[in-house]
Formats: structure tokens, sequence, C-alpha cells
């Protein structure tokens, strides 16, 4: 199996993507995933909020991979995670004080997601800040894919409406069911789902053409 460094750059941005997508393939942080996606402002915006975490603390953790020692590693990657966080936290208070509330306590529970802190004890310590940066922008992007569809999906059904605006007529009967935390479950199988199939449909092609040709004996 190949390592990280036998990977081109572009594979370590693009594995975030579709191969090792944190939500739909890793299954990883399913608390922000779940809550917030009720509506596809909030799931963007989470997304977003993650992915500047990521990145930046990628790139403090991959610089700082020489002096940290190792005994004390995951206290200080949370530490940097959680400086990252509240510059986060205070910036969304300052755009919009209705996602502040929107998004609330999960904002801070982004230091304790562990796609970030797996990414920076699992890759950022261990590769240059280049690599490093790729891998967070690939894994934070794929993050905000995961929770731009949720939400998309459950405000579309759930609400009737796209980023707020309406998209049936009045006489629409939207799935209440859907914007509840049980939405986000039938949500998130149905995505894991169709995942499954796309990756099972995939081996099979790959097993097929690997056979050889049929012919006389």
């Amino acid at each position: 199996m190949p390592t990280a460094r036998d990977r081109s750059p572009t594979d370590e941005f693009v594995k975030g993507l579709w191969k090792e997508n944190p939500v739909f393939v890793q299954v990883l942080g399913m608390c922000p995933a779940l809550a917030v996606s009720n509506t596809a402002l909030n799931a963007l915006s989470m997304g977003l909020a993650t992915l500047f975490v990521l990145l930046m603390s990628n790139i403090v953790v991959s610089s700082l991979r020489r002096f940290i020692p190792r005994q004390v590693r995951i206290a200080s990657y949370i530490l940097i995670i959680a400086t990252f966080v509240t510059i986060v936290d205070y910036l969304i208070q300052a755009i919009s004080l209705d996602l502040h509330k929107a998004l609330g306590a999960f904002i801070s529970l982004i230091v304790v997601n562990c796609l970030i802190l797996g990414r920076a004890e699992a890759f950022a310590s261990k590769n240059t800040i280049g690599r490093s940066i790729l891998d967070a922008l690939g894994m934070g992007m794929g993050f905000v894919f995961a929770l731009f569809c949720l939400g998309a999906v459950r405000e579309v059904f759930g609400a009737g409406s796209f980023f707020g605006l309406r998209l049936f007529p009045d006489g629409f009967q939207a799935w209440v069911i859907m914007i509840l935390p049980s939405g986000g479950f039938f949500t998130l199988a149905a995505w894991l789902l169709l995942f499954s199939w796309l990756k099972n449909r995939k081996a099979a092609r790959a097993a097929a053409a690997a056979q050889p040709a049929g012919g006389l004996r």
C-alpha cells in the first residue's frame, strides 16, 4: 500500500475529496455533521470553519514538528487547534450573530473533532508544510462537501427551501423530520449507501477488467 511519501502532491489533495472522504468514507466528525446540517448555510459555515482550523493547525504542526517533544505532542496539538478555533469563534460572531447562535456550542467542539487532531498526529507531524497544506485542503474540502450534501438535502425536503429561498409552491408539504436530529441520521444513511454502492460498482468493474478475455481452449 503506498505511503504518504509515495503519493504525488495532487494525490494528497484529491484523496480527501473522494477516496478518503472524512464523512462518507472514514465516518469522522459525526457530531457536527449530524447536528448542524439542518440547513445548507449552517452546514457550509461549519464546514468552512473546520477547513480553516484544519489548514492552519496543519501548517503550524508541520512547522514545529521537529521542536515538539513526543511526550507532550497531543497536548500541544490541542492547544494549537484551540487557538484557531477561538479565532473562528470570534470571526463568526463578528460576521453574524444569528449564524453564531445557530451553530452554538458546535463551534467550540471543533477542538475535539477527531478529523483535525487525527490529521495533525497522523500526517502534519510527519510531513512537510507543502504536503500538509494539500492534505488539509483536500480533507477540509471533503468535509465541506459532505456537510453541504447533508445540509442541502435536509433543507430542501425539510423546509422546501435552499439557502432560505423557497423552491416549491405554498401547497408543498415539508418533511419536518428532515430538519430534526433523526433526519440527520436518515440523510447520512442514504449518502453512505450511495457511496458504498459506487465503491462496490467500481470494484466490480475493476475485477471484470482484470479478468483475461475468454477464448477457445
